[in-house]
């Protein structure tokens, strides 16, 4: 029996909203089967932190690795999804269940998932809830938020945390319609070579 699949990457398009002043998502169709091509193709202008994401260790240390060169394990297995809606600007230890051996973690913020704007005010995680996770084993964590810091952070702790523990990071995921849960986590980056980080296309998988 196939088990059940749920998308939880964002759409990629030109009203993509995307972090104030990065770059816009652009596609330009370069040959055009109406133009007697036997063929289309595109060529796309997007950044690299673009809907869902895995943010690179390069994206937050300047002499950490791109994400062509981190392991892809980590984006490959069972995840735990909490849901953290309501808990405030940051998810504290407090918040989280037990998490009974969970290698990975992704955390539901938003009621519905703002596909058509830019939302500032956004739910983040305390650098403190990252080091305990890490002390729980946990080597990957992600959100439906645009990152793992408050949008107005200057010093970036998360981000620090994660890479003190060699955590890797999913951002823009889109869990509206994921019960909070075990599920299988299937989100591959790009082996973009020099990449800060990368879309993925993800999804969570029914566990056998």
């Amino acid at each position: 029996m196939s088990r059940r699949i749920w998308d939880i990457s964002q759409r990629l398009r030109p009203e993509l909203p995307v972090w104030p002043g990065d770059t816009a998502f652009e596609q330009a169709r370069t040959w055009q089967m109406e133009q007697g091509s036997p063929v289309n193709v595109s060529a796309l202008t997007l950044s690299t932190h673009s809907g869902a994401h895995a943010d690179a260790p390069l994206h937050y240390e300047q002499t950490a690795p791109d994400i062509a060169s981190v392991a892809l394990e980590p984006y490959l297995g069972e995840c735990l999804v909490v849901d953290a809606r309501g808990v405030g600007a940051l998810i504290e230890v407090g918040d989280l269940p037990h998490l009974h051996s969970a290698d990975r973690v992704l955390f539901r913020t938003f009621e519905r998932f703002p596909h058509e704007e830019w939302v500032e005010d956004t739910t983040a995680i305390a650098s403190e809830t990252i080091h305990w996770l890490a002390a729980q084993g946990v080597k990957l964590v992600g959100l439906d938020g645009p990152s793992i810091d408050p949008q107005t952070s200057k010093v970036m702790d998360a981000h620090k945390a994660v890479l003190k523990h060699d955590m890797r990071v999913l951002e823009g995921l889109v869990l509206d319609d994921v019960p909070e849960g075990r599920y299988e986590l299937i989100a591959l980056p790009l082996p973009i070579v020099g990449g800060d980080a990368s879309p993925v296309r993800a999804i969570l998988r029914e566990l056998t």
